[in-house]
């Protein structure tokens, strides 16, 4: 699958050996980058469909201080769509209101009809940019019946999705809004946070120092400025990964 790294904090700190730790699992990760700083309202997303561990530009970029006090990162192993620019993670769309939204994802969508009327539209092939699509295409219906999506419509709309496209799917997932990061997960053992001093790190696998936690599975969670402000319910749509389902998946697509 693929490895996220998020970070929320209410100041800005040096992320250099993190991102470096982050990025060494790429030789498991062959298949793309990406990483988005997203500080003081601007949205800066860097990536490329090479290994990091390849990436010359990546390399010159963690020579220099790297400092924020939100960003995600993103190392990717290909299961649907090719390895291209457009497939390659963060992905990134504006709703009407001109708000911009930044997903990825760590999972396979087996199941969810009402994604596939994003495939004309989207800009590469992958799932995960139809979740964000998806994603936007709510909200969006939340703007024109209210005027505005407020922050309470913004999370109930992401609540919503999580537990209606976590069933039958691997949706393991990190959304930034421009003011907050969501964050949900459900399979075991897949997403950790270390939180501490205004600090919250969210990753695939626990990297650097001691305090790293599991995240709860099945409910959505959502932090600003390295502070949780909302959990969802609970929901019962636990993942459990099966070769068989990974086999016709990968028939499906291929077209045998």
């Amino acid at each position: 699958m693929c490895e996220l790294l998020g970070v929320s904090s209410d100041r800005k700190i040096e992320l250099n050996h993190l991102l470096k730790t982050f990025y060494g699992h790429s030789q498991e990760h062959p298949n793309g980058w990406g990483l988005a700083f997203l500080d003081d309202g601007n949205i800066s997303i860097e990536r490329e469909p090479v290994k990091a561990s390849d990436s010359y530009y990546l390399r010159s970029r963690l020579t220099g201080e790297l400092r924020s006090s939100r960003l995600m990162a993103h190392i990717r192993r290909a299961t649907i769509g090719e390895i291209c620019y457009e497939n390659t993670h963060p992905f990134i769309t504006k709703d009407i209101s001109g708000r911009s939204w930044v997903l990825m994802h760590n999972g396979t969508i087996f199941e969810a009809q009402d994604l596939a009327r994003y495939q004309c539209i989207q800009k590469g092939t992958t799932d995960s940019e139809r979740v964000l699509l998806y994603l936007t295409d709510k909200v969006n219906s939340i703007i024109r019946a209210k005027g505005e999506a407020a922050e309470e419509d913004r999370l109930e709309a992401v609540d919503e999705l999580v537990k209606h496209l976590s069933k039958h799917n691997k949706l393991n997932l990190l959304i930034y809004d421009g003011d907050n990061f969501y964050v949900h997960k459900n399979e075991e053992g897949t997403l950790f946070r270390y939180d501490h001093n205004g600090i919250v790190i969210l990753s695939t696998r626990r990297l650097t120092g001691e305090g790293w936690e599991e995240i709860p599975k099945n409910r959505l969670i959502v932090y600003r400025d390295g502070r949780q402000i909302f959990e969802g319910e609970e929901h019962e749509n636990t993942y459990i990964h099966n070769e068989e389902n990974m086999k016709a998946l990968y028939l499906g697509y291929s077209g045998l």
